[in-house]
Formats: C-alpha cells, sequence, structure tokens
C-alpha cells in the first residue's frame, strides 16, 4: 500500500480529528476560562473572555495563600527529583536480578510485579503502617510511597530492555573479577540510558501530577505539592473558577513542554524496549 494513499489520508486526518478533540479542545477551554473574569468564568461555557484577564488572573494565582504556588513547586521538583532517581535505580537493579535469575524466582517475582499493577492501593493500612514507623506526613514517606507505587511499572519498562542484553557480557565482566554491584553499575546500567529517559519522563509526569497520594498522606502546612494548590480557590461555598482554571495551566504547561522536548525519546525508548525484548 502506497503512503500516500486515499486511505491513509483519511486514517490521518480523522486521528488528527480525534487528537484535537481529546487534547487541544480541552486545553483551549482551560486557556479560555482562566482569561476570563470571575462572573463570566462562572458560567463555564466555551466561548471568547468578554475582557481578557490573563495576567491579572496570573499574578493572584501566585499571590494566593501568602505565595504559597512558589513553595509547592520547590516540594513537588524536590519529591520528583528523589522519587524518579531512587525508582529507577531499583527498577532497574530488579528487572536485571529477575531476568538473569529466571526460573522459579521469575515466576514469583513477575507474580509480585503483575499484582502491583493490578491491586489498588490501599490507604488506610498504610496510614497505619507509617504512623507506626513514625513519618507519616514527612516527605520522606511521600517519597517511599511513590517509589512503591511505581516500581511495577518501572520494572516492566526495564525489563523488556535488559532481556535483550547478551548474557555472555555477564559473564565476561565476571571473569575480569568484578562482583555483582560492579557489574550492574558498571556494565549493565550505562546501557539502558535509552529506556532510562522514557522512565524518568514517564515517572516525572506521574509523581509531579499526584493529587490523590500527597492528599492523603502529606501533612499540609508547607508541605503541599502543586496540585493541592486547587484548594486555594475552591470551597464548599465558592469556586473562582478563573483562578482555579489558570492554576490547572500554570501546573500542566511545564509537564507538557517536557513531553514536547522528549517526546521523541519517549517513543524510542519504549520501542527499544518492544522490539528487543
Amino acid at each position: 500500500m502506497k503512503k500516500n494513499s486515499p486511505k491513509n489520508w483519511a486514517l490521518g486526518l480523522i486521528a488528527l480529528a480525534v487528537a484535537t478533540v481529546i487534547f487541544v479542545i480541552p486545553f483551549a477551554f482551560i486557556f479560555l476560562t482562566a482569561s476570563k473574569g470571575t462572573e463570566q468564568a462562572s458560567k463555564l461555557q466555551f466561548d471568547l473572555p468578554k475582557q481578557w484577564h490573563f495576567w491579572t488572573n496570573l499574578v493572584d494565582v501566585f499571590k494566593a495563600n501568602d505565595y504559597m504556588i512558589f513553595r509547592a513547586f520547590n516540594n513537588s521538583i524536590w519529591l520528583t527529583v528523589f522519587s524518579v532517581s531512587i525508582l529507577v535505580v531499583l527498577a532497574a537493579l530488579a528487572a536485571w536480578i529477575i531476568d538473569r535469575r529466571g526460573g522459579r524466582f521469575a515466576k514469583i517475582a513477575n507474580f509480585f510485579v503483575l499484582s502491583g499493577l493490578i491491586i489498588p492501593p490501599a490507604v488506610v493500612p498504610t496510614i497505619f503502617l507509617l504512623q507506626s514507623l513514625g513519618i507519616y506526613g514527612s516527605f520522606p514517606s511521600m517519597v517511599l510511597i511513590e517509589v512503591a507505587y511505581g516500581t511495577s511499572f518501572t520494572i516492566m519498562i526495564f525489563r523488556a530492555f535488559i532481556s535483550s542484553i547478551p548474557r555472555e557480557l555477564d559473564e565476561a565482566a565476571v571473569l575480569d573479577g568484578v562482583n555483582s554491584i560492579q557489574l550492574f553499575f558498571r556494565v549493565i546500567f550505562p546501557l539502558l540510558r535509552s529506556v532510562m529517559i522514557t522512565a524518568i519522563i514517564l515517572n516525572s509526569v506521574f509523581v509531579f501530577n499526584d493529587f490523590v497520594n500527597p492528599l492523603y498522606f502529606l501533612a499540609g502546612d508547607g508541605t503541599e505539592t502543586v496540585q493541592l494548590t486547587l484548594y486555594n480557590f475552591n470551597s464548599q461555598y465558592n469556586t473562582d473558577y478563573n483562578l482555579l482554571f489558570m492554576d490547572i495551566l500554570v501546573i500542566t504547561v511545564p509537564m507538557v513542554i517536557m513531553f514536547a522536548i522528549f517526546n521523541k525519546r519517549i517513543v524510542a525508548g519504549m520501542t527499544a524496549g518492544a522490539v528487543k525484548g
């Protein structure tokens, strides 16, 4: 079939239309609502602002609750950096061990990995566990939670790629006198660069955009993440939709920019794992 056949053109137009409906229209609605005044925004209609209040709303969002959004961005960035750093190294190491050990051990490990993807998190037992350890409401506990929730998915990403690395490479390194830790960090880990970028980006987006876990497991009062700043403009009796949507726009744009920059690397990493695995 020719690449420029009418059928391919039709499929391309359909895909473009679906992408527009799913991504572009909602983003346009957020932008327009964030640019309206309070009264017009409260109607939640898809129309142009009668008066543009974009910069005024943006300043109000940054000033809200004593510049809370700056503290929230700082908290979210540090949470993302620590969580993803530990998660990538731990998942890569686990995936390597599971792949190289094989046999019954691999079957049992795969069962737990799949269980981590299927079984929903248990919030109340997790809170009790953190309280018994004396770390509930702290950032270290939040890092552990993000690592635990993302481990299964990240192991699956690495596992497909690691299985394509010849075992002879391990054997040659062992003959040169390296131990298991040196073998992983000096030989295997550098080879995972392409899939590692994919794992870092996907997990960074998940952790940075996480709303539920910080809501349940952080104590507030200085530990808020960017997603929790949405409560600044939403209350039981009143909601400032123009400021709420402006806040959504502010915390969404960094992730959109990152995806736009690293989109090809994400696809390359996922494809490498799928084809070589």
